[in-house]
């Protein structure tokens, strides 16, 4: 690990294109040694040469199949053996091919268990290690349509909505054990993602997508912020604090030992 200016290891998951990648140069210019975990090893490779040119950090490739138990074991067992580790980023997931009923039920297993079985994994072998010695930070990315189910993909938007539910349930559980969490809700966003479902990017408003660049840069200013939800392009963080006010309203209400008076049937 380089010592100049360290701030320990950031692990980021997915890192060999888009938003992964761009999170990796970002935290290494401030000041992060980086471990980069993805499926494509000479992608990785790449990225970490350039990198390591560029920021003079050290970079480190850990080629895992997250979509598989082996490939979490593989990066749960780093985070648990390098003491040097102090930030994650889970980025690593899939996207879906249109319609929800326009692929077979069992073609979403793969995205359920790289969306949700292995965010759950490292977000909790993190939270474990994080928790023992006081400081550490997890950032997950979910999704916009996490808040907007009607418009999207219905198994895709459920993975992004169990994303979101995990880090703030995880964030109110450690409150005051000196973890840091963050879950980052990008809407459309210029990557390779269009192209793997087959999307032509330039049919969309382009008032919608955001450069890739200018979405980790947000996300990263949330952070700074102590933002515990980042939605990059929202204008005004009031509106998200009167959706949380609405939530904690419904939640006073949400277990009573009788029917609410409007159903009739006390």
């Amino acid at each position: 690990m380089s010592t100049q200016n360290s701030k320990g290891t950031a692990l980021v998951t997915g890192a060999s294109a888009g938003i992964g990648a761009t999170y990796a140069e970002r935290l290494a210019r401030r000041g992060y040694d980086l471990i980069l975990v993805a499926r494509d090893a000479a992608r990785l490779e790449a990225l970490a040469l350039r990198l390591r040119t560029q920021t003079g950090r050290t970079v480190d490739v850990l080629p895992a199949d997250l979509g598989s138990a082996a490939g979490q074991d593989i990066v749960a067992n780093r985070l648990v053996s390098d003491g040097a580790i102090t930030l994650i980023v889970n980025n690593a997931g899939l996207g879906p091919n249109g319609p929800a009923l326009s692929s077979a039920p069992t073609a979403y297993d793969a995205m359920l268990a790289l969306n949700v079985a292995a965010v759950q994994r490292l977000t909790l072998t993190a939270a474990h290690v994080f928790a023992a010695k006081g400081a550490g930070t997890i950032i997950n990315i979910a999704s916009a349509v996490a808040l907007l189910p009607e418009r999207f993909n219905g198994p895709y938007v459920a993975t992004k909505a169990f994303v979101l539910a995990l880090t703030q349930a995880l964030a109110a559980e450690l409150s005051g054990k000196g973890v840091t969490f963050q879950a980052v809700l990008p809407g459309y966003t210029r990557t390779e993602i269009f192209e793997r479902a087959g999307i032509d990017p330039s049919v969309l408003p382009q008032d919608m997508v955001m450069e890739v660049g200018d979405l980790v840069d947000a996300a990263l200013s949330g952070l700074d912020q102590g933002e515990l939800v980042t939605i990059p392009s929202l204008p005004d963080s009031a509106d998200w604090q009167a959706l949380e006010a609405a939530r904690m309203k419904i939640a006073g209400n949400a277990s009573r030992n009788k029917p609410a008076a409007r159903f009739g049937v006390a």
